[in-house]
C-alpha cells in the first residue's frame, strides 16, 4: 500500500468513526497532497509510510495549535517544533492535531474546550489524559503513532487506559522547542505507539541536542540492546487497586520465570510526597508560562477564555508565586524534587529497572470527574509523577486486562538509559 492509499484509508476511517471518539480537533487538509509528493521521492526517509497525529500543544506550521482551548482557537502554527522538523525530514506524515485536556491541564481528557475524548476500547469511559486524543487516535487505528507531552504521566496514563505503548523519554533527551509548555521543569515530548519497535524508531529520530532548548543533550542511537539477566526493582504501594497489582505481580513473575530475571524489593523514601511536590511546581510554572496569553499578541486573554481546571491552576500559581509564599511552597517543592531524584539515582545502582503499575485504579465514567475533588483526580498520576520529578525515562506497556479494561505496566530506568528501558519493554511485549 502506498502512503497516499494509507492516508486515504485513515481519513475515511476518521470521517466515519471519530465523531463518536473526538480524538482529532483538526485534520490536515493537505495530507493527501503531501502523501503524493512523498510517494514520488526516490530516496525515502526512515519514517516513510508512517502517519502520525500530533497533540494540539506542539507547533506544526500551518495547522491550528489550540491547546484544546478557546484561548487559542484561531491560532495557527507559524513554525515547526524541532520534533516535527525531524519527523518531516524522515518522511513522516502529520495527518492532524489531536484533542487533549485544555493546555495539558488534566488527567482524564475531559477538560478540552471542544468536548471530551472517548476511550475507543471502553465507550463512555475516560481515555486518560492529558494526551487523550493522541492515545485514542492510535488505539482506534486512526494513525500509526502520535506525539504527546508528559508532565506527570500525560502520555503513560492514557496509553495504559487505551491499551497501547506510551513513552516518556529522559528529561532533556528530546527537544521541547515548539511545545506550549505546562511546566518547563517537568515537560517532555514523547510518543504513543502500537508497539515498542515503533517507539524505538520514533525516539531515535526525535531525540538529540538542540540549540533552541538548553536542557537537551546528545545521546547514543536508540536501538534494541542485548538484554541478559535483568534485576527488577519492585515498590510496595498500598494505594494501588489490589486486582491491578495482582496483574502486575503476575506479569513480573512471568518475566522472572521465562527470562530468569531477578526481582528486588526497593524503597523510594519520599515517593508518597510526589503528588504534593508536583502540584506547587506545576501551578507556579504554569502561571508563569500563561502570562504571554494576555490577548494582545495572539489569541484571547487566558483568564477570560479558559475552563475551570486551567483557571484553578492559574490562580493557584499566582498565590504560590507571591513573594511571601514563594519560599514556603515552590522552593520547598524543588528541594523535595531533588530528594526524589537522588533516591531514584541510588535505587538504580542496585537494579536495572523499576516495575510498577502505570495507573493505580481503573478509568471512571466520563462526567464523573465533576463529582471528584481535584486531589482525587491528581491521584491517577500518583505512580507516573515520580519519573518526571526524577527526570528518568519511563514507558507504559500493556500487561493484561481487568474486566476487559487494559492494565499498563510501567517500566522506568535511569536517566539516559532509554534504549535499555525500551529493550526491556520489548522483552515484556514478546512474552
Amino acid at each position: 500500500m502506498s502512503l497516499t492509499e494509507k492516508v486515504k484509508h485513515y481519513l475515511e476511517k476518521i470521517e466515519k468513526e471519530d465523531k463518536k471518539i473526538n480524538a482529532f480537533l483538526h485534520i490536515n487538509k493537505n495530507a493527501i497532497n503531501e502523501a503524493i509528493e512523498i510517494d514520488k521521492k526516490n530516496n525515502k526517509g526512515r519514517l516513510y509510510g508512517y502517519v502520525l497525529g500530533v497533540k494540539s500543544n506542539i507547533n506544526v506550521k500551518g495547522l491550528p495549535i489550540t491547546c484544546a482551548s478557546k484561548t487559542l482557537e484561531n491560532y495557527y502554527g507559524t513554525y515547526n517544533a524541532t520534533v516535527i522538523e525531524k519527523i518531516k525530514a524522515e518522511d513522516g506524515l502529520i495527518i492532524g492535531m489531536t484533542n487533549c485536556d485544555e493546555f495539558a491541564a488534566g488527567s482524564s481528557g475531559e477538560t478540552s474546550a471542544f468536548g471530551p475524548t472517548q476511550n475507543p476500547l471502553l465507550p463512555g469511559k475516560i481515555p486518560g489524559g492529558s494526551s487523550s486524543g493522541s492515545a485514542a487516535a492510535v488505539s482506534a487505528e486512526f494513525c500509526d503513532a502520535a506525539l504527546g507531552s508528559d508532565t506527570g504521566g500525560s502520555i503513560r496514563n492514557p496509553a495504559s487506559y487505551c491499551g497501547i505503548v506510551g513513552l516518556k523519554p529522559s528529561y532533556g533527551l528530546v527537544s521541547r522547542y515548539g511545545l506550549i509548555d505546562l511546566a518547563m521543569s517537568l515537560d517532555q515530548i514523547g510518543t504513543l505507539t502500537k508497539n515498542v519497535d515503533d517507539a524505538i524508531l520514533l525516539l531515535d529520530i526525535i531525540k538529540g541536542k538542540d540549540d533552541k532548548d538548553t536542557t537537551t543533550f546528545a545521546s547514543e542511537p536508540i536501538k534494541p540492546q542485548k538484554i541478559d539477566k535483568i534485576s527488577i526493582g519492585v515498590l510496595k504501594i498500598p494505594s494501588v487497586d489490589k486486582k491491578i497489582q495482582e496483574i502486575i505481580n503476575k506479569k513480573i513473575e512471568e518475566l522472572e520465570k521465562h527470562y530468569n530475571w531477578q526481582t528486588k524489593e526497593i524503597k523510594i523514601n519520599h515517593i508518597e510526597l510526589a503528588v504534593q511536590t508536583y502540584i506547587p511546581l506545576v501551578y507556579a510554572e504554569f502561571f508563569s508560562a500563561t502570562r504571554r496569553f494576555d490577548g494582545r499578541r495572539y489569541g484571547k486573554k487566558i483568564e477570560d477564555a479558559c475552563g475551570s481546571e486551567v483557571l484553578r491552576r492559574i490562580l493557584g500559581g499566582k498565590e504560590i508565586t507571591r513573594a511571601e509564599l514563594e519560599g514556603a511552597y515552590y522552593r520547598k517543592s524543588l528541594e523535595v524534587k531533588e530528594l526524589i531524584k537522588e533516591e531514584f539515582e541510588s535505587a538504580f545502582k542496585h537494579v536495572d529497572c523499576i516495575a510498577l503499575p502505570t495507573v493505580p485504579f481503573l478509568p471512571w465514567n466520563i462526567g464523573e470527574t465533576k463529582k471528584m475533588t481535584p486531589e482525587q483526580v491528581y491521584l491517577s498520576d500518583a505512580l507516573t509523577i515520580p519519573a518526571n520529578l526524577a527526570e528518568v525515562c519511563a514507558v507504559s506497556i500493556p500487561a493484561g486486562t481487568l474486566n476487559n479494561i487494559p492494565i499498563g505496566l510501567q517500566i522506568t530506568c535511569a536517566k539516559n538509559q532509554d534504549a535499555k528501558m525500551l529493550s526491556i519493554a520489548k522483552k515484556v511485549e514478546e512474552l
